[in-house]
Parts: structure tokens; sequence; C-alpha cells
């Protein structure tokens, strides 16, 4: 297992850890095979979507807070329930493939590490499955 820090400046944030995952599966030589990405944190998660327009990140972060606002009558003692809500609809794995060495992405797809209680530094973990040939 591998682990990928992230440092997030805002209470919520997308952060795109595309090239951080790329660079684990260059330096683990891992050519065919997948990658799964688990968020340990019951405020955070991953997810995959548009990178090129960011104001798609923003569209997002803008969307959640709408439908779930940050204040609104939670029971949850510690204030970040809204956290708790986005991180279980966002979800906290992904599954990667990997062809030749590179992320089986849509051309605008992206990896983004979401953060529903921050700033924090965060950790997300990843476990590689390389293809076996028989």
């Amino acid at each position: 297992m591998m682990t990928i820090n992230v440092s997030t400046s805002k209470r919520n944030e997308l952060v795109d850890i595309t090239q951080k995952v790329q660079d684990v599966v260059t330096q683990a030589d891992l050519k065919q095979g997948m990658i799964v990405l688990y968020v340990p944190h019951t405020t955070a998660a991953v997810t995959i979507n548009e990178g090129a327009d960011p104001s798609v990140k923003n569209d997002i972060l803008q969307s959640l807070e709408r439908l779930i606002p940050e204040k609104d009558g939670y029971h949850h003692l510690e204030g970040n329930s809204d956290a708790h809500i986005k991180s279980s609809l966002i979800g906290a794995s992904a599954l990667i493939l990997v062809d030749k060495g590179r992320l089986v992405l849509g051309t605008w797809q992206h990896i983004f590490f979401f953060e529903g209680d921050g700033p924090r530094k965060r950790t997300l973990h990843m476990q590689l499955f390389p293809l076996l040939n028989s």
C-alpha cells in the first residue's frame, strides 16, 4: 500500500491529485492492472470528474453547499455534519484502470480529493493490483 499526502486550504475544496496518483503508478512501474484509492477520513472523499475547466470544481462545490448547507439544524455536536454527509455522497474510494503505465481516464477526467472539513493535512491510500499474466 502507498500513501499520498494532501494538504487542503479551505473548508470545502476539490484538490486535483491526478498527477500525484500517476507519479505513484510510474514509480511502482505498474504497466497493466488497476489501483484502488481509499480516503480514511469521514469528512473527506475521492471522485473523478472534469479537470480541464476549473469552473466544474466550483459548480460541484456550490451545488453541494446548496444541497447540504454547513448549518442546517444537525444533531452532531462537532459542527461538521455537512462534511460527513457530503463525504458519504461522494464516496471514500475509487477504482482506476492502468494500461501501458498510464491511468485510464477519459480526455477531460481528473482525480479529485474532496475536503469537507478543512483546512487539514490528509492522507489517501493507494493499493496497486498488477495484471497477472497466465
